[in-house]
């Protein structure tokens, strides 16, 4: 029997991006390497946070680094199961520039039986001069875990 295909975050991605709340948010693989990855939240008007200003508003930029959290999970792991956000800590260090894309890089540095350890950056073009920084804890469920049996009623 062969082996498994290994996962492929760029393949991956344009699956999970295309789709529902990311793919409505326009998010594209940029690059991966070992154990992270990278994507972008391109700029629309429709994701600014105050009229006027032109930067993209705090919601769509955590979406895009949850989805990058968890693409650098699956990535690590060469697996795609099951993973719930847990903890996703985002400091805001200063705004996007007006109109401009944000970059969304996370690296999962550590791995348990149950839990993924996440950390990154969002950035506007320069990964030296990041806007976000975020510290991240995901859940993660095997495929052949097994919910708990009712207890039967002695009715």
């Amino acid at each position: 029997m062969p082996d498994a295909q290994a996962f492929d975050p760029a393949v991956a991605a344009q699956f999970l991006t295309a789709r529902a709340h990311n793919g409505w948010l326009g998010l594209t693989y940029c690059k991966h390497g070992d154990d992270w990855v990278e994507l972008e939240l391109p700029w629309r008007e429709d994701l600014i946070g105050q009229d006027g200003d032109n930067v993209l508003a705090s919601g769509p930029i955590i979406s895009l680094m949850d989805m990058a959290s968890g693409l650098a999970i699956w990535n690590r792991k060469q697996e795609f199961t099951a993973i719930a956000t847990l903890d996703l800590r985002v400091d805001y260090i200063r705004p996007a520039r007006a109109k401009a894309s944000v970059f969304g890089h996370s690296q999962c540095y550590r791995l348990t039986k149950s839990a993924a350890f996440v950390r990154g950056f969002a950035h506007d073009g320069d990964p030296d001069d990041p806007l976000a920084r975020i510290l991240g804890v995901f859940m993660t469920i095997k495929s052949n875990q097994k919910m708990p049996s009712e207890t039967p009623s002695n009715d």
